[in-house]
Parts: C-alpha cells; structure tokens; sequence
C-alpha cells in the first residue's frame, strides 16, 4: 500500500476504482503535501488546455471560481503570463456566482475579485469576461440567468471548471437542497456560508441573503472538472462527498456523476478519508510508532474500552489483526502504549529540576528556561495554553510572551467607538494627542466596506493591547517581558492581508535572538477564520530555520499548541499538561479580560460559543478522553506537539 502523504502530482483523470486501493471512495482526488504545490500543478493544466486550443485556432472556454481555494492558482497563471508568455487572447470566461445584490465595484464583489487577482494582469479581452452581474433588476432576473446559461452553450460549452467546495457542500452557491436539473439562477445562501463568509464582511449581518449560481447541471456539463480542496475545515465535507451517497443535501457528491472529475486536495483536506484516517481498514499498513499510536487510541474510542483492556480479538475483528501478528499479542501493544501516554503526562511544561527526564516530555536542565510564548492575537495565548503559561510562571522560569500582530481588525466599530466616546468626554481635543473626534465623526460616517483610518486602526490595536496587558498581570507576568511586534502584513486595515515579506521574519527573528529561548510556544492551529496563525507560525519557522546555526538554538525546542478552534488528536500529542480547577477558573478569568472579544466575536469561525467557553470545552474533553483511555482523570487537560524545525 502505498504511503497516505504521498505526493501525486499527475492529476489527470482516473476512473474510479482504478486510481485507489480503497472501496469508500466514488471520486477521483489527489492529495498534496500543501495547497500551494497543488495550485501550481492545477494552473499548468490550466495552461496546457489553453495551448492545445491555440495550436489548433480554438478558444479555450474557462468555468472560474472565487474565494481562497483558487487564489494560488490564479497567480501561478499571471506568472506565466508574465514570465513564459502564456497568452489568453484566445479564452472565453465563466465564472460561477456572484453576491446579490452586489456593486462590481464593491471590494468584496466577485468581479472585483476576478479583476484584482487575474484579469488585471493577463492578456484576456474585456469582451470574454463573463461574471453574473449581482446589479440586474430582480424582475429581470430571471431572463438574465436564462441569457447566461445560453451564453454558455452558444460557445460550445465549458471546456474546464474549476471549483471549490463549501462547508455545506454547495459547489458555486449551489446550496443543500439543489436539484441535479438546475440551471443559473438567484439563489437564497444557507447560515453555514454566511457564517463562513462573515469575516470577509465584517459580520455575518452584512453578508449578502442572496447570490446569482451556475446551476449543477451547468457544472456537469463541463468537460473537464478540477475542485480544489484545503484546509482542516473542509475534511468533513471531502468525505462526505468523496465517500458518501449521491445527496441533493450535499449538492457536491453530483459530482460522483461526472466522468473527468478531480478533487485536488491538501492532507489536511483529506485527512477524515477512510485510507487517511484509518488505513487499517483499507489494506495493509506499515506500522509506524505513530500509525500504532493513532490505531489503538481509534480502537479504543470505537470499543468503548480503556487500552488495558483491549483483547485480541478487539484488534483482530477491526482490521489490526496484522499489527497483532507483528507484535505478538494484545497485552504487549496496550502496555506499550499505555506507557506512551503516560510519558506525555507533566505537571511540570518546562521540565521538572533535579529529576531523572528520560521518559518526560521536557528537559529537567536547565531548571530555569527562558521561554517565548508567540501568540498570533492578543488573546491567543491565554486561551489556547493560559493554564500551562501560569505554571510556567509560577515555576520560575523567564517568561516573555511575544503578540505577533496588533489583532485590530476583531474589534469591532461599537467597540471602537465606545472607547473613543469615553475619551473624548474626558480628555477633550488635544492636539498632542490621538483626535478621538475625529475617530468618532470616522466610524459614525464609515461607508460599507470601508477601510478603517490609521487613527481608528491604532485605537483598535490599543485596545487589544490594554487587554492583553490586563490578562497577563492577572496570571503573574511582569510587564517588561511583554512585547508587541505588529507585523506588517498584518496592517491593511483589511480582512486581506499582505503576503508574508521578509520584514516580518526578520522583526520575529530578532525577538528570538533578544531572548535566546530554550522553549518556544507557537499556534499550531492553521484553522483560524482569516490565516494570521498560518501566516505568524511560518514567520516563526522562517526566523528559526535562519538562526538555526547559532549555537543557543541546539538548547532550543519548539512546541506548537493549538485550543482556539482545533485541539491535537491524542496520538500526536506530546505533552499533556494537566489543570486543577482553580487554574481552570484562572484561564477563564484570563481569557475575560479580552472584553472586546467576548459578546461580539468577528472571527469565531464555525464555531459560536464564546472563546472562553470552546478553550475550557475542549481543554476537559481532552482530560476525559485521557481518562477513557484508562490514564489519571484530571479536571482539563492542555496539549502541545514538538515539532522539530
């Protein structure tokens, strides 16, 4: 069999049953080690079609599609353009959906989008750019969508779709309900894509109701389909598509229909797969330690028995009975890993002094640590690792924590204003100081869509540094090893944010160098709403890989948390640090000095409790899976992986 991370980069169409070794799946796919390698191979086939059809005088007819999943594609395509010549004088386009109603001017129109990341830098004519117009009167609608579907079929159809696929399972904006029948038409957005849609927006309340769609049947008319997938936040859905039944409920699983289909994907997009997730009931596995590890915790979970108590023929009646073969017996592989989560299990995060180390998760030496705790937001730090950051503290180590970007944007306009209202009133215009009218007169006129002035962004940010600095004292940390590095990237003043530049790396790079740490906490959480936390831990891994040669970096050990919207799976967690009560209840206060953040959450993602009670949520959650594995039962449990840079 072979490996799962595999990288394949020959997306040409496989009929089902031939490309894989598994049963579950109805749907060709791919899998990449990440988006941005999958993204170059689908524009090169982009770009291959396009050839083809100029050597022979045809046009190349283009489905496109909007939102983050194409973005990389988009600009692999422009490079081309730029770089190698690829000309698109003889492309026809079609793209599938556009917000209704919508301006085309509107930032956060697909028009505006198309034009911003291709059409503005290729060679296409104006004339063969077709984006459904989300401005036609509603009672022109109807015939509007008819024209465009004929548009379609009077250039010969689409040559090639791509798309991306929603939580919900809509494909375009063909949302749970859509008939395999339907054409372009108006269509009403399900609570799931304005949720997804909302930080774009500013809050769901200003996510259009409504959007114009290609229709399915448009879609599997296609000639060829490429969907593209990443991200943990689309594993659920990959599968239920990919394995499930065919289901207007999931509008994508038509797909299943289509003859020249690919789902292109990342692994953490495929990671809910059958041959992913749990290869053992595919075919046979090489038993890595890990692959062991996640077998028997998964065997477990599915018996509803702790690892003592697993028998041999638990192992052999779910498709483990190789790795019983290889190992012997049932009690030998329970005590081994009973033993290896045993180990992961400190009371103590930055190694317990004068103590024999060879089977605990840290150190012992050196009994002091400096310690750099990265967090993305203002807020990260309490709430993904605010028990295991006190005891830190407590236990004497040098602790500084490091905010990565001034987190502005999640606080919202009435926010904003109360706080510019308060000081307005009390300290009145001062020339010297910050125009808190001028911020007031800004927000009360603020158009849609607008982004914020430097003035009310700076406010902002000030706020969620005076909360941070509240929260941290709470917990016992001197204000001297708090530091505020405002990325650039960061400071857009929109949802959209800059490319990673090397000034932020080397701004990351020389708070390392300041503190020379021995321990490094970083977010490890990529599934954040808007990407800052994929964006700061990659700055982070920049700036290690590039102090790697200095010699306080061999002392130095990396661990990444995560709790905001994901927590590790058992298995790769390699340190557990358990919380009491009181220290549950400390993080919570912690977490509540984040007032900003509390009633109104811009950014929450698919996820509408409160961050305070989703961090304690999932923190007991991973203390009782402990305990149902036949570990000591605590109160909560935080988690961290080593990763080895």
């Amino acid at each position: 069999m072979k490996s799962a991370l595999e990288i394949k980069p020959d997306i040409s169409y496989k009929s089902v049953g031939k490309f894989e070794e598994t049963r579950f799946e109805k749907i060709h796919n791919v899998i990449f080690k990440n988006s941005v390698e999958a993204s170059i191979v689908v524009a090169q086939e982009i770009a291959q079609l396009i050839k083809s059809k100029q050597e022979k005088n045809k046009t190349c007819i283009l489905g496109l599609a909007t939102g983050s999943s194409p973005i990389k594609v988009y600009e692999e395509l422009v490079r081309m353009h730029k770089e190698e010549g690829l000309s698109f004088f003889n492309v026809i386009t079609f793209n599938l959906d556009e917000y209704y109603p919508m301006k085309k001017e509107n930032n956060q129109s697909y028009h505006y989008f198309m034009h911003q990341h291709l059409f503005d830098h290729i060679d296409i004519k104006p004339e063969n750019i077709n984006i459904p117009d989300g401005t036609v009167a509603i009672n022109e609608l109807n015939q509007y969508c008819i024209d465009y579907e004929m548009n379609i079929k009077n250039v010969g159809g689409l040559d090639f779709q791509l798309l991306g696929i929603g939580r919900t399972g809509h494909v375009g904006f063909n949302e749970p309900g859509s008939h395999i029948n339907s054409g372009t038409r108006i269509i009403t957005l399900d609570h799931i894509t304005k949720v997804d849609a909302s930080s774009d927006f500013n809050g769901i309340d200003n996510v259009p109701k409504r959007a114009i769609t290609m229709g399915v049947s448009t879609i599997l008319r296609s000639k060829r389909i490429v969907l593209m997938a990443w991200g943990q936040n689309k594993a659920d859905i990959i599968k239920r598509t990919i394995q499930g039944d065919i289901n207007s409920d999931v509008p994508a699983t038509f797909l299943q229909n289509h003859t020249n289909t690919t789902f292109v994907l990342d692994q953490s997009a495929a990671s809910e797969l059958t041959r992913f997730k749990t290869p053992w009931l595919v075919g046979e596995c090489i038993w890595t330690q890990e692959l062991k590890s996640k077998a028997i915790v998964w065997l477990c979970q599915n018996t509803k028995q702790s690892i003592l108590k697993l028998t041999d023929r638990d192992y052999n009646n779910n498709g483990m009975s190789d790795l019983l073969a290889l190992e012997g017996s049932a009690y030998d592989l329970n005590i081994n890993m009973f033993n290896i989560l045993q180990h992961t299990i400190t009371g103590w995060p930055g190694g317990k002094p004068n103590t024999d180390d060879t089977y605990r998760p840290e150190r012992a030496n050196p009994a002091q640590k400096r310690v750099i705790l990265f967090s993305p937001h203002p807020d990260d730090d309490v709430i993904s690792m605010g028990g295991t950051f006190s005891k830190l503290i407590k236990q004497g180590h040098d602790v500084h924590v490091v905010y990565q970007t001034s987190g502005n944007i999640a606080v919202t306009d009435d926010e904003a204003l109360k706080f510019a209202e308060v000081c307005n009133d009390f300290v009145g215009f001062d020339e010297t100081t910050i125009n808190f009218k001028s911020i007031i007169d800004f927000i009360n006129n603020k158009k849609e869509n607008q982004a914020d002035s430097l003035e009310v962004r700076k406010l902002k940010g000030l706020i969620r540094r005076r909360e941070s600095y509240a929260a941290t004292r709470y917990i016992g940390l001197k204000d001297e090893n708090i530091h505020f590095l405002d990325l650039p990237f960061y400071e857009t003043g929109h949802v959209k944010k800059k490319p990673l530049g090397k000034e932020d790396i080397e701004i990351v790079k020389n708070s390392i160098a300041t503190i020379k740490p021995h321990q490094v906490f970083a977010a490890g959480d990529l599934a954040d709403p808007h990407g800052t936390h994929e964006v700061c831990l990659n700055a982070i891994f920049a700036a290690m890989a590039q102090l790697k040669p200095e010699s306080y970096m061999d002392d130095c050990w990396l661990w990444l948390y995560r709790g905001a919207w994901h927590e590790w799976d058992i298995h790769e967690i390699d340190m557990a640090v358990p919380l009491s009560p009181d220290e549950v209840m400390l993080k919570r206060h912690a977490i509540l000095f984040h007032q900003s953040q509390k009633d109104r959450v811009m950014f929450q993602g698919n996820d509408s409790r409160e961050f305070w009670v989703r961090a304690e949520d999932r923190n007991k959650s991973t203390a009782k899976l402990y305990d149902d594995l036949g570990l000591a039962e605590y109160e909560a449990i935080e988690a961290f992986k080593r990763f080895e840079y």
